[in-house]
């Protein structure tokens, strides 16, 4: 089934949730709708699922106009943060729930929640209650519960809100898992920039009812449209410069405080003389200033204000002469030490690295 929304607005009163969104979700995917609190996922999530109207637009499932329907003449399914399961019901009758109120023969029932069980990998739980087991199982209950019944679409709102960090990162391989193998379209709603990137084929980063950017999760991330997009999904250092030259398939531009950039004029097409740039704290090399500069990238030299241990490398802070601050990750894959807070240093990172976004307003 795909989903496709057409200029869907939905407004509560003066307040618009959701504005003029248009989207098409292909079959099969695994895509996530990502953002802040307020910014509308949720309340778009609710109209695919029927549980909202929207107030302007129109939404297709599978072709079909479904804007008007309610969830039960959906072929859709919703996973919720809360799992909400019967406390009194073991968890096979958790999970047969829905089949049985469509008077599914019993020997099918059986066979379709074993088949869930495996699935989920909660073979030999079938009896216990959910009081007895984990969070992590429970949700696994929950999504067996909507997978049993087979639907085209299945809604996920947050489902792993509610579970510590290590569950959670778990149950992210586990959800992509699971969604390959029984190959349906899933919808994800989250604010973790983490689980869309992990579990999505594509995802969409929403803003203020709107939809910045929609794309692979490596395509936003590396080349991110907007100023917003870029500092949402991940960190970014950002700059201001000037166009000063070409050559070839890179432009100069001189930033603000004098330094010049090489960036990809592809990158830059459309933006004019004045850009808006950036570049990821992992794509930045910190060398000693007694190192030669590597040939061909964008260098600059600064003093580094800040160095933070964090297990698997080192984040630091660095300024340069203009006063510009830049982040750079450097992972612990040498037994070379690193800067000291006061050393003077060059980070260097490839031309192509460099990002140009839309700037924000104001």
């Amino acid at each position: 089934m795909d989903v496709r929304l057409e200029n869907v607005t939905k407004s509560y009163g003066p307040v618009t949730a959701v504005d003029d969104l248009s989207l098409v979700i292909e079959s099969g995917e695994f895509f996530s709708l990502l953002g802040s609190s307020g910014c509308g996922k949720t309340t778009t999530l609710s109209m695919v699922g029927g549980f909202q109207e929207p107030t302007s637009g129109h939404i297709y499932l599978g072709g079909t106009d479904v804007s008007r329907l309610p969830p039960y003449k959906r072929d859709v399914n919703t996973v919720f943060q809360s799992y909400a399961l019967f406390p009194h019901l073991t968890v096979a009758e958790n999970v047969a729930f829905g089949l049985k109120r469509k008077k599914v023969p019993k020997s099918e029932i059986e066979s379709r929640v074993a088949e869930m069980m495996r699935l989920v990998d909660l073979k030999g739980f079938e009896n216990r209650k959910p009081a007895l087991l984990s969070g992590g199982q429970q949700q696994r209950v929950a999504l067996a519960r909507a997978l049993v019944n087979r639907p085209k679409l299945l809604l996920l709102d947050e489902p792993l809100g509610a579970l510590d960090l290590k569950l959670r990162k778990q149950m992210q391989i586990e959800l992509k898992r699971i969604q390959v193998e029984v190959g349906i379209t899933f919808l994800y709603v989250t604010h973790d920039q983490e689980e869309a990137i992990v579990m999505s084929d594509r995802l969409a980063v929403m803003s203020k009812g709107k939809i910045e950017q929609v794309g692979p999760p490596s395509e936003v991330y590396d080349r991110p449209a907007t100023e917003f997009v870029a500092g949402f999904l991940g960190a970014s250092n950002m700059m201001w410069g000037e166009v000063s030259g070409q050559a070839g398939d890179y432009v100069a531009v001189k930033l603000d405080g004098g330094a010049v950039l090489q960036v990809p004029a592809a990158a830059a097409e459309g933006h004019g003389t004045r850009l808006r740039l950036g570049v990821r704290p992992e794509k930045i090399s910190v060398l000693p200033v007694s190192e030669p500069a590597r040939e061909g990238w964008n260098t600059l030299e600064g003093t580094v204000t800040l160095s933070v241990y964090t297990g698997i490398g080192h984040q630091y802070t660095i300024r340069d002469a203009a006063g510009h601050e830049f982040a750079a990750y450097v992972q612990n894959s040498e037994a070379a030490r690193g800067p000291d807070r006061g050393e003077a240093v060059r980070i260097a990172w490839r031309p192509e690295h460099t990002f140009v976004v839309a700037p924000e307003q104001g």
